[in-house]
């Protein structure tokens, strides 16, 4: 038996009020709905089945039964408010220039969850204050709430093409955070228009053809969840695509006609800890594991482990060679993970295809290395089209 909702004597004075405190927080935009059973579940789940969400499978199939309600998040939940928080700093660069390699813009500062979390425990805390008694729970990724259907079914945005949500005012580079009480709260109501219209610059500039159909995303070749996610041997077919991605991927966003007015943000957390959105390659493949763990305290690039960033930081070498990097590139063709040493002697193998310092790259793919080692990369690299040379 659920809990009966906490009283309140003004809802719609609440909910003002709730709206400027979370404003006054730092959050951009504010929706609240009654809705606590998402919308699109069903074609969550189909999605799902057709076995779509790539290295996030798992965690998605385990979870999928709490997602279905936030009642299983909190009991007696009767609104639903989701906050958007605009992070667009810099303008985005073009690309890398050699030897660096690019960071989608989310993670360019420091731990997004960290901030937002401060933020919304906070908004609870004065919420709390304000209505005695009431409940509340804050979720910043941490728990299986269906972030973006509760954010479309608050007003927050419609979904595009690339699946991404999309505000009219805002475009697409903002965070979600989750906020549930167990008040009963004036809804606002869902943007119902799709205004993406004819527009299929997302999906036409996907560099590894990560959509399907409109509005479909196959996760299993998303350069987001490559990166970020995935801790495998990235599919040979798919590494070209890459390109100079080291941690997560924008280019669906960069393209969308919706984000050329996106407000930016002035908040120090989210600005570039190293005053610009790269990183030497050749430097993150040198990180040992403590290296990797200092370099990277309070970033949500953490979050690929050093396997994972290492493995990406030698595709994106392969991708684009720069003869400076070759020592760490050698290096790490000897690393103890073999992830990260199959991407290293791929992407030297790559150097070796396009005649970019071939012989010191044979004799960094030979070095210690075993010859089942050396033939399987060799092999590798002869299976796809040569490096873009910058």
């Amino acid at each position: 038996m659920q809990p009966a909702p906490s009283p309140v004597a003004d809802p719609d004075a609440v909910a003002a009020d709730l709206r400027r405190e979370a404003l006054r927080l730092g959050f951009s935009r504010v929706g609240i709905t009654t809705v606590v059973e998402p919308p699109h579940h069903e074609s969550f789940r189909g999605w799902l089945a057709q076995g779509l969400a790539g290295a996030t499978e798992e965690w998605l199939e385990r979870h999928e039964p709490l997602r279905r309600t936030a009642a299983a998040l909190l009991d007696g939940v009767a609104s639903v408010v989701m906050l958007a928080t605009d992070h667009a700093t810099l303008p985005d660069p073009a690309h890398a220039a050699p030897g660096q390699g690019r960071v989608a813009r989310y993670a360019w500062g420091d731990d997004y969850h960290d901030l937002l979390r401060a933020r919304v425990n906070a908004l609870a805390a004065w919420l709390e204050g304000r209505v005695p008694g009431c409940r509340t729970r804050g979720v910043v990724d941490s728990a299986p709430l269906a972030e973006r259907d509760f954010a479309w079914a608050a007003g927050l945005g419609w979904f595009g093409k690339n699946t991404m949500l999309i505000s009219p005012t805002a475009g697409s580079y903002f965070f979600l955070t989750g906020f549930l009480t167990d008040l009963p709260l004036p809804a606002d109501e869902p943007l119902r228009t799709d205004h993406c219209g004819t527009c299929t610059a997302c999906l036409d500039a996907c560099p590894t053809s990560a959509f399907p159909e409109p509005g479909v995303l196959d996760a299993s070749r998303c350069i987001s969840s490559l990166t970020v996610e995935s801790r495998e041997p990235v599919p040979l077919e798919l590494r070209a695509g890459m390109g100079d991605w080291l941690f997560g991927c924008d280019v669906c966003q960069e393209v969308c006609p919706w984000n050329r007015h996106a407000p930016g943000s002035g908040e120090p957390a989210l600005q570039p800890r190293i005053g610009q959105a790269t990183l030497p390659l050749g430097e993150i493949l040198a990180l040992d594991e403590s290296g990797f763990r200092r370099r990277f305290r309070g970033s949500a690039i953490r979050r690929a482990k050093r396997s994972g960033l290492l493995r990406s930081a030698a595709i994106a070498l392969g991708n684009r060679p720069d003869p400076a990097s070759l020592p760490a590139l050698a290096a790490a063709a000897h690393d103890g993970d073999p992830v990260i040493r199959e991407a290293a002697r791929w992407a030297l193998a790559r150097w070796i295809d396009a005649g970019v310092m071939a012989d010191e790259c044979r004799r960094a793919i030979a070095g210690q290395a075993s010859p089942h080692d050396v033939t399987s990369s060799t092999s590798a690299a002869g299976s796809r089209p040569g490096p873009s040379v910058a």
